[in-house]
């Protein structure tokens, strides 16, 4: 899957989850900042990107996530060290 592709997928979750326009999501969106997504919000978050993905995001690195573009290129690394 490409870097798009995971984009497309992750703000499509965006968009419903957080309620949010679509074509205003980019990979600068933070999740506390812009979005105000609270510890609860983002923890559902997290568990949604690990059932679309397939991966499983460790508490510790998921903390290490703030921006749209982290968690892209959270992903795309994590997906490409399973193949």
């Amino acid at each position: 899957m490409t870097k798009a592709e995971i984009f497309d997928k992750i703000a499509d979750i965006i968009a419903d989850r957080f309620e949010t326009d679509r074509d205003a999501i980019n990979d600068q969106l933070n999740f506390k900042q812009d979005l105000d997504a609270d510890s609860i919000d983002f923890v559902e978050f997290v568990l949604e990107l690990e059932d679309t993905f397939g991966a499983e995001i460790s508490d510790e690195d998921a903390e290490k996530l703030n921006t749209i573009g982290e968690v892209v290129d959270y992903i795309d690394a994590h997906q490409n060290q399973a193949k």
